[in-house]
């Protein structure tokens, strides 16, 4: 796995056309409503509603008593949208294109969460207690009213169930869901958790479920027999399996679900998923039009990203983000000519694109003494030439980065970004002789300090970001100091595994979580809290800290402190110790490099056939904000249904 002269020459060759092609998006002015809490038909004024002609011969109640007392109004981009339309997306772009809908929505700005399903919220003086207020009269897709009653089931029936959760996820540790009334409950937790608020923003459908429909398959509320046959008849091992699939929308069943989103599944096959406009959806237009304006999605299930691009690039695609990437821009691009489609050119949220992460954890002593000192990882960032790397992959418009805050964060200091990133061989080379890492056979590669072959495999799954090419780079680069890095590509499965089993002596993901929704509640690169597949540094010591050291092993005192920090900064009520705590966080990270970051805030395509309408030219594409919520697709229609 090498990048070529030849492969250089044509990455160049492209950048050529890039420079021709690229069109520089004038300014963009967003509506300033992104930017606040929304507004409701009551306080506009609004009192007459209208609806998507597909509707009229459902025998659908009328579309003023689908809608919730006082529907929420927002506002698209440019101007008022049209009804029709079947939107053609692949798989993931369910994640992106409807209307996701949570408790909380997520300002444009990145970093304040805004009323959605909830039309307010109040923290208790002591942080510990958080209370929601539903929206009056918001219905499910079948028409069943929404209550707290979908939300305390998730918590406490799915969340906080040992069979359905053995690990009780982070968002739920030490905490319970409290029923006050149809439209008012809370969540209480054992210590202050004043930032709960932002988990509930990056969640979106992920905190509520509707119960009247899932009670049908859980031992609380089903006899145990009955429900067995229930779960033998659709073909699952267990009921939680079969919850588990259901709400991941894998299954066929998944149509009969009900869901708060903008659009909801009528049909699935092996192949293909249809969905139509959710007819009690709770938003309307300045103009009293129910949303979505566009009435249907069809999503491919194509799992080859080579194809997705093609058929991106060749306009069978209404819109695709998910799969493609950077060195995609120059062929997107030439594509354009046809007419077919637009090339929007967004950045992505993300500090690192690729963040290399040395297993700290790993069963080999040998290994683990190498990534511990610090000369050696210090070595191995001042080996990567990143503008290189920028130059090649990013066409000059990345930024060479560690892996730190957002530049929107309140956490955010410039020289977190640039710690360790000259390109410096040499450095590299005397800090590794210093550690006793000698070529002992002459090979042009180092051996451990006993003399025994010292070679280290990176395995990692390819998506979102340019991975291999980057890795390619690294490896090479690493190589002309002398350390045998060899990369194993592998898919999401095996990697779920293999981590969770502490059987990777390296991995590599992009430096998500870093905006002050997530950072400061789930800071995963900058202290060893949370155990998963995309961060393997320490899951053993994220075990011991999340299961109250039931399970896993202490950390060494300068990682215990690291979990010290975070403590403080989650639980911080006043703002100021909270940045005080985060900045700590991001300035150990920054001396010592327990992760190793390469380019980050890189451009990402967004590619929308011709006559799709309301997505910003500009905008940023990442996780943390849910990729496209702060834009409202819901808004987005054709201009020729």
């Amino acid at each position: 796995m090498q990048v070529t002269k030849r492969r250089y020459i044509t990455t160049l060759a492209l950048l050529c056309t890039l420079a021709v092609l690229r069109v520089h998006a004038g300014e963009e002015s967003w509506p300033r409503a992104w930017f606040e809490p929304v507004r409701t038909a009551g306080e506009l004024g609004i009192t007459h509603f209208s609806q998507s002609p597909m509707l009229d011969s459902r025998g659908l109640p009328p579309v003023a008593d689908r809608l919730p007392v006082d529907p929420v109004v927002v506002v698209p981009l440019d101007t008022i949208g049209r009804y029709g339309g079947v939107a053609r997306v692949t798989r993931d772009e369910w994640l992106t294109f409807p209307n996701v809908e949570g408790l909380v929505a997520i300002s444009a700005d990145l970093r304040t969460p805004l009323p959605n399903l909830a039309e307010s919220w109040d923290l208790s003086p002591d942080g510990r207690t958080i209370t929601l207020t539903l929206r009056e009269g918001i219905k499910w897709s079948d028409g069943v009213p929404l209550t707290s009653d979908d939300f305390v089931f998730l918590f406490n029936d799915l969340l906080l169930n040992k069979e359905y959760s053995p690990v009780t996820p982070q968002e739920a540790l030490g905490g319970k869901a409290v029923r006050i009334s149809d439209r008012v409950f809370r969540y209480e937790f054992e210590e202050p958790n004043p930032l709960f608020v932002n988990m509930l923003a990056n969640a979106g459908n992920r905190m509520y479920a509707p119960r009247h429909f899932y009670r049908n398959f859980h031992p609380d509320y089903v006899d145990r027999t009955e429900l067995e046959e229930r779960i033998i008849a659709r073909h699952f091992v267990s009921w939680m399996a079969f919850i588990t699939a259901c709400r991941r929308q894998l299954i066929t069943e998944s149509a009969d679900a009900p869901t708060l989103d903008s659009h909801r599944i009528v049909e699935r096959t092996p192949t293909l998923v249809r969905l139509e406009r959710n007819p009690y959806y709770f938003k309307i237009d300045p103009t009293g039009q129910q949303l979505p304006y566009i009435d249907r999605i069809e999503s491919s299930e194509v799992d080859n990203h080579e194809i997705i691009q093609s058929m991106a690039v060749t306009g069978r695609l209404d819109f695709s983000a998910f799969h493609l990437k950077t060195q995609n821009i120059p062929l997107l691009k030439l594509g354009e000519r046809t007419e077919a489609i637009r090339v929007l050119i967004w950045n992505r949220s993300v500090a690192s694109d690729v963040v290399l992460q040395m297993n700290y954890n790993y069963p080999d002593a040998r290994l683990t003494d190498l990534y511990m000192d610090r000369r050696f990882r210090e070595a191995m960032s001042l080996a990567i030439n990143r503008e290189e790397m920028n130059d090649i992959i990013y066409f000059g418009r990345g930024t060479p980065s560690q892996v730190t805050a957002h530049s929107s964060s309140s956490m955010f200091d410039p020289s977190f970004v640039t710690a360790y990133t000259q390109f410096d061989p040499d450095r590299a080379r005397q800090l590794l002789d210093e550690m006793g890492l000698r070529d002992v056979n002459n090979d042009g590669l180092r051996e451990h300090r006993d003399g025994t072959p010292l070679t280290i495999t990176l395995e990692f799954v390819d998506r979102e970001t340019p991975k291999v090419i980057s890795l390619e780079l690294v490896s090479q680069y690493w190589r002309a100091v002398g350390i045998d890095l060899r990369l194993r590509i592998i898919d999401i499965g095996l990697q779920r595994e293999r981590a969770l089993a502490n059987r990777m002596q390296m991995s590599a993901w992009q430096g998500d979580r870093n905006t002050d929704i997530l950072l400061p509640v789930r800071a995963v690169w900058w202290a060893p809290v949370s155990s998963g597949w995309s961060t393997v540094m320490w899951n053993d010591w994220a075990r011991w800290y999340s299961t109250g050291g039931e399970i896993g092993t202490e950390p060494p005192s300068e990682f215990r402190q690291l979990q010290i920090w975070f403590d403080q900064m989650r639980t911080a009520l006043d703002p100021a110790r909270r940045i005080e705590f985060g900045r700590k966080l991001l300035t150990s990270n920054a001396e010592n490099l327990w992760t190793i970051g390469t380019i980050g805030l890189a451009p990402h395509p967004v590619v929308i056939s011709q006559h799709l309408r309301g997505v910003p030219k500009q905008g940023v594409w990442g996780w943390a904000h849910r990729w496209t919520m702060p834009y409202h697709p819901a808004t987005w229609y054709f201009d020729k249904p």
